[in-house]
Order: structure tokens, then C-alpha cells, then sequence
């Protein structure tokens, strides 16, 4: 038995290093590791929400752990383009948590294009605040700090105080 646990380590070990087993949930994927559902975006609401086409159908989509102004609030239109540079016109890979939609209907994901993992770059931009919606919760730790990173670095929208 005693020769038996080095050897589990190792292949343990091996496994998170080969990224078959996440290193926590704060750990951001990079483009060969994130499985999702692939789909176009095809309009940018706001900030935090847009439309995709998957298999033909058409699907609005809310970012998971992230808030961005509401269209009467300051930085709307910051945060609004910040989304739109990332997203428009591209083919996204959108990534479930723990929900399938929100009270609304749309649905909940974690949003990348290629390696950029967008609800993270808009929260590390400062165009969003971190917002935790459980049981939705995977990287609330990981937004947290980027929000208050950006705080700190007086970096989006948070100069305008729309966040409060």
C-alpha cells in the first residue's frame, strides 16, 4: 500500500497537469481546454447580454457572474461597446455553470472567444462588476478579485461610481 500512494500522486499530478482535471474552479481554461456549445453572435444587447444562432435557432444569452449599467445608468454605452469589441459577428463558445436559464428565459453562460474568456476580460476591463447569482458561482472568487483589482486601477466604468 505504501508504494501504491507515490504512484497515485504521480498520476494525479499528471492529470492536472494535462488539465484533465480542472485546478479549481477560479482556474480560467484556455482555448484547447473549454467544452461548451458552440453558436454566433449575431446582436450585443448590452454589456452583459446577447443574441446567438445555434443550430439555426436563436437564443439570447446572460452573462454568468458579471453586472454591466443598465441602459439609464452611466457607462452604458462604455460598457455596451466594451462587449460589443469583444463578441460582434463572432463564433463563441458558451459554457454552462450550475442554470440552464435565468426568470427571463435566457440563457446562462460563461462566454469565450477562442482563449478570451469575456465575462473575466470585461470584470478585469472594469466594463462589469462581479455579481454573485447562485448557485451560478464557479468563478465568483476569481471575478471578485479582478473587480476589485479594477476598482483599485480606477479602470471602466468604475470612476463613473455606477457600481456602487
Amino acid at each position: 500500500m505504501k508504494r501504491l500512494i507515490p504512484l497515485l500522486l504521480v498520476v494525479v499530478l499528471g492529470l492536472v497537469g494535462c488539465n484533465l482535471i480542472p485546478a479549481g474552479p477560479s482556474a480560467s481554461p484556455t482555448a484547447g481546454t473549454v467544452a461548451g456549445q458552440r453558436a454566433l453572435v449575431t446582436d450585443v444587447i448590452d454589456g452583459d447580454t446577447i443574441d446567438v444562432l445555434i443550430d439555426g435557432d436563436e437564443y439570447r444569452v446572460r452573462y454568468i457572474g458579471v453586472n454591466t449599467p443598465e441602459r439609464d445608468e452611466s457607462c452604458y454605452q462604455d460598457a455596451t461597446n466594451a462587449n460589443a469589441a469583444l463578441v460582434s459577428g463572432q463564433t463563441v463558445t458558451l459554457v454552462r455553470d450550475v442554470s440552464e436559464t435565468d426568470r427571463y428565459g435566457r440563457l446562462l453562460r460563461y462566454v469565450y472567444v477562442g482563449s478570451t474568456f469575456v465575462n473575466a476580460e470585461l470584470v478585469r476591463q472594469g466594463y462589469a462588476e462581479n455579481v454573485e447569482y447562485p448557485p451560478d458561482t464557479a468563478n465568483a472568487a476569481w471575478f471578485g478579485q479582478m473587480a476589485r483589482e479594477a476598482r483599485s486601477a480606477n479602470l471602466g466604468c468604475w470612476p463613473t461610481g455606477v457600481f456602487g
